[in-house]
């Protein structure tokens, strides 16, 4: 009896453990995932080096918005990206915002639930997970394939930040 109700606390403290933690694209994961961007060196560094962060198209800051193709057709969380005290540092994560992405500055990207887990966990990169049609695209393409160090550490942040894929963002 004793066994029986440690497993069923055990049970419920996993449980509202997973619930704590923020749907996978949503608003509150962005944030996490804007908070992880700015700890990874690649990220916050490379992308000074390569020229990426510059191309903001004069506004100030990059978008990347992104979402899980089973979830719906549409983005769901957004990443901003801006020049920080000579860093690449996300400066928002969230909800997408209204205004329109500049196609020559802006990404917008989006696979299944399922491929973002797998690209999240290590299991291929940016290069592989585009050609074979696992992680859809668009944005300056010619500057995400100078970038494929940097893109692959981005990919990554679905696998560091805590999250709850088996609901969707609403």
């Amino acid at each position: 009896m004793r066994i029986a109700m440690l497993a069923g606390a055990l049970v419920l403290a996993t449980a509202a453990a997973q619930a704590a933690d923020p749907v996978l694209m949503s608003a509150e994961w962005a944030a996490a995932a804007c908070d992880a961007w700015n700890a990874d060196p690649v990220l916050t560094k490379d992308l000074v080096t390569s020229g990426w962060v510059k191309n903001d198209k004069g506004r100030g800051y990059k978008v990347m918005r992104v979402y899980r193709e089973d979830c719906g057709r549409s983005a769901t969380a957004e990443l901003r990206v801006a020049l920080v005290d000579g860093e690449a540092r996300c400066t928002f994560g969230g909800a997408v915002k209204p205004d329109a992405l500049d196609s020559g500055a802006d990404y917008l990207m989006h696979a299944t639930t399922k491929r973002w887990i797998e690209m999240g966990a290590g299991d291929y990169g940016p290069m592989k997970a585009m050609m074979l049609g696992r992680l859809s695209f668009s944005g300056p393409y010619g500057e995400a394939m100078g970038n494929m160090g940097p893109f692959t550490n981005f990919l990554r942040l679905v696998g560091k930040v805590p999250s709850d894929s088996q609901t969707c963002p609403q």
